[in-house]
């Protein structure tokens, strides 16, 4: 048995090492973070054991877990339930739990330094001992054969909020040369427009373009054409895909060109490893798909073949030298994974064992080819594959699909804030009934307002108060971004969906409420302070810390049209303020 102490913890190496041989290594890198080492030898080449670093945390004020994943939920499981086990991997979410208290403070945050091979976590109660077993399990199907392989395990177990401990954790991460962020465009930071919700896989060009011109006026910046570009198909699915030629939009050339002439930068998007049975490709890679099954309409190419890998990159080459591309949208990287019966050898024509290493090398050389044409290339990964090592490749991150739900969009949003750095956060693209009303029509914006909105709407059929309501809201993100993007950002009580929301500046500050509750201004308030109604009632409750004086409060409605203004006394307490559903009040000293 093989065991090593981390501060008050006692961590135990469990399993069968078939063969290796374990080393077990703690040290404190700085005041209540400690790096755990597990170093596993082997003297000729074999697949990792399953061992898990095990180890049980007091469950002391801990009230709920955070982990990364798209449908997470922040509930404590019994060490029974399969939920306690989240798994990570290069493609899909990120290898950290952090187990906190209902006043938001860090209980213990750890995390796995190797984001590209799968990790199984562990963060589950005990009902026996009233403590929380905590894991790190290594998978030894998402490795190659190796005679070497160490695990670095960061612990956190200072008391400081959940977003500074993540915040801590995705800083580690970045460090690591490996894992060196790609830099973003400034327009990967400014709103865009998607045509996806609005058009779908029908795509007219000249309607297309009509769209831009708009949104354009609107504020957004590119345009990402999504599904429908490439074939005449419309049933969804993607029994069609992998050729990759324009049918649907056969001047794509000029379609662009036309785009870039409204002012838009434009990405396209791509189902990176799908091939469909009705293509062309799906005959020339026979024998070279993941997890096969003839009955399937379209299958997932395996990129431990040095042709396949060759055959993306050269598309995405080609495209963006004929077409003038600014970007891609490149989707479903997550199918990317082993099958059951995969030997993870480098054999018969592969040059991989593992494949996330071989998914690791096609994105690293995607970026390396595509910046030689525009070193400002855009790349836009959808959440789960929004881990540290995607960063490498990836500079904008966005919300996984969550049509019409702005709750679940906020939510996300901010998951992927918590972890991701300077790499551009992008909300779900915004969607809404034409003939809602137009502060309902408002929450799925003020929902995202700490992400880059990207708008899915057909500007020409929503009705003028919607377009007056995007036109202001827009205008408002966009002079407030460098506190919505930049500011230190404060996620209240995410065990209840971040209900508030602060981001800060030296002279800013942004509170947005999204429940019928307090609405904390928090300390230190700076002499202009807004705060925004992210629901449908019509009075915000403001809670004061310390006597703030007499302020200058201006009430805007859900269009920017100014409703009141007057000085209000703010002493410390709770103050009723009149805001309008979807509207604002800003405070000034």
């Amino acid at each position: 048995m093989t065991t090593t102490r981390v501060g008050s913890l006692q961590v135990e190496l469990k399993g069968e090492l078939h063969g290796f041989s374990a080393h077990l290594t703690a040290q404190e890198v700085s005041a209540g973070i400690w790096d755990l080492t597990l170093r596993l030898t082997s003297p000729s080449p074999k697949l990792p054991p399953p061992v898990e670093l095990q180890w049980f945390q007091p469950q002391w004020d801990i009230h709920a877990s955070w982990w990364p994943g798209k449908s997470r939920s922040n509930w404590l499981f019994p060490d029974w339930s399969g939920q306690s086990r989240p798994t990570a991997k290069a493609t899909s979410d990120a290898p950290v739990v952090c187990m906190h208290s209902l006043s938001g403070l860090n209980r213990l945050t750890f995390a796995v330094q190797d984001a590209l091979h799968p990790i199984r976590l562990r963060c589950a109660v005990n009902e026996e001992s009233g403590t929380c077993i905590c894991g790190v399990q290594v998978i030894p199907s998402g490795h190659a054969p190796l005679t070497e392989l160490s695990v670095v395990v960061r612990f956190d177990t200072r008391e400081v909020t959940y977003a500074q401990a993540l915040n801590g954790i995705a800083a580690w991460w970045a460090a690591q040369p490996a894992y060196k962020p790609a830099p973003v465009p400034e327009v990967g930071r400014l709103p865009m427009y998607s045509t996806w919700y609005s058009f779908h896989q029908i795509l007219d060009p000249q309607e297309v373009e009509a769209e831009c011109r708009r949104a354009k006026s609107l504020g957004c910046e590119a345009v990402i054409e999504d599904d429908g570009w490439q074939t005449l198909d419309s049933a969804r699915g993607y029994a069609f895909t992998g050729d990759w030629q324009p049918d649907r939009i056969p001047d794509m050339a000029g379609h662009v060109r036309r785009v870039h002439e409204a002012g838009l930068k434009f990405i396209l998007w791509y189902s990176v490893p799908f091939v469909g049975v009705k293509s062309m490709a799906f005959a020339r890679f026979a024998g070279k798909f993941l997890n096969y099954k003839a009955h399937e309409q379209w299958h997932v190419l395996d990129p431990r073949f040095p042709e396949v890998r060759e055959y993306l990159i050269t598309t995405y080459e080609k495209a963006m030298h004929e077409w003038n591309l600014d970007g891609f949208k490149l989707d479903f990287v997550d199918t990317f994974h082993a099958g059951e019966k995969d030997t993870n050898d480098a054999v018969d024509g592969r040059d991989f064992g593992a494949v996330d290493e071989a998914v690791d090398k096609l994105f690293t050389d995607v970026m390396t080819r595509l910046t030689k044409i525009k070193t400002d290339v855009l790349i836009e990964f959808r959440q789960s594959y929004i881990g540290p090592l995607m960063r490498k490749y990836g500079n904008l991150f966005r919300a996984g699909d969550c049509p019409g739900d702005a709750i679940a969009n906020r939510v996300r949003t901010i998951d992927i804030r918590l972890l991701c750095g300077n790499t551009a956060a992008h909300a779900d693209m915004l969607m809404w009934h034409p003939q809602d009303s137009v502060e309902s029509a408002a929450l799925q914006l003020i929902h995202v307002l700490f992400s880059v909105p990207q708008i899915s709407v057909r500007l020409d059929k929503v009705p003028a108060a919607h377009v007056e309501m995007l036109k202001f809201w827009l205008a408002f993100w966009r002079e407030h971004r460098g506190v919505l993007l930049d500011g230190v950002l404060e996620p209240l009580h995410p065990e209840c969906n971040y209900p508030v929301i602060r981001a800060s500046n030296a002279v800013t500050r942004i509170v947005a409420t999204y429940t019928d509750g307090l609405a904390p201004l928090g300390v230190n308030v700076p002499d202009k302070c807004f705060v925004i109604n992210g629901t449908r009632s019509n009075r915000v409750v403001l809670e004061v810390a310390a006597d703030l004086g007499t302020r200058t409060v201006k009430i805007l409605d859900v269009r920017g049209r100014e409703v009141k203004t007057a000085a209000l006394k703010l002493t410390a307490g709770v103050h009723r303020l009149e805001i309008p559903a979807a509207g604002l009040a800003q405070i000034t000293a």
